[in-house]
């Protein structure tokens, strides 16, 4: 089984997916990581060198390449869902997890880690959450999608984790 991470960026897909795959003894794979070592290039520089459209490229064959496998929890990328048809592959391969925050909790997360954000280091703290607000305005129907939503607040990453095995536990997919 796969178990898919979906969410913005600063939702927490990385710290949360980490200390599932720990809690459950799967692997535990982010899809940037992931494309960094199969390219052996920093995903910055496909951009650079292929723009957006070639960097989507390589993270669909990524995904799929990663989807034939099992034991797995898989932090996606915030923008993965929304290109191709990446969200259906998502939902019909894997168990997936929305983590939703909302805006607020959003924007203070990524304040103190913009310089480690591109999309967002350039930009004022109003800019960022005006940034923010169109980017979820546009995502969140392919979020949506997903198998099962987790709303996170002020949570910590250990209520987080409980909340994920609760609901797998209900569904039947971890005993």
């Amino acid at each position: 089984m796969i178990i898919s991470l979906i969410g913005y960026m600063g939702s927490g897909k990385t710290t949360t997916g980490k200390d599932l795959a720990k809690a459950i003894g799967y692997e535990f794979i982010d899809l940037d990581e992931f494309i960094e070592k199969k390219y052996a290039k920093k995903i910055s520089e496909i951009f650079e060198s292929e723009g957006e459209l070639g960097f989507r490229k390589k993270e669909k064959e990524a995904l799929r390449e990663i989807l034939t496998s099992t034991n797995i929890v898989l932090s996606l990328g915030g923008g993965t869902p929304v290109y191709y048809d990446n969200i259906d592959e998502i939902v019909n391969k894997s168990t997936s997890i929305f983590l939703r925050v909302q805006l607020p909790y959003l924007a203070k997360r990524l304040e103190s880690k913009k310089h480690t954000r591109p999309l967002i280091a350039h930009l004022s703290n109003d800019e960022m959450m005006e940034f923010i607000a169109k980017h979820l305005f546009e995502r969140n129907q392919f979020y949506e999608k997903a198998k099962y939503t987790i709303s996170i607040s002020n949570q910590s990453p250990l209520e987080i984790l409980d909340e994920i095995m609760n609901q797998l536990k209900q569904e039947k997919i971890w005993l």
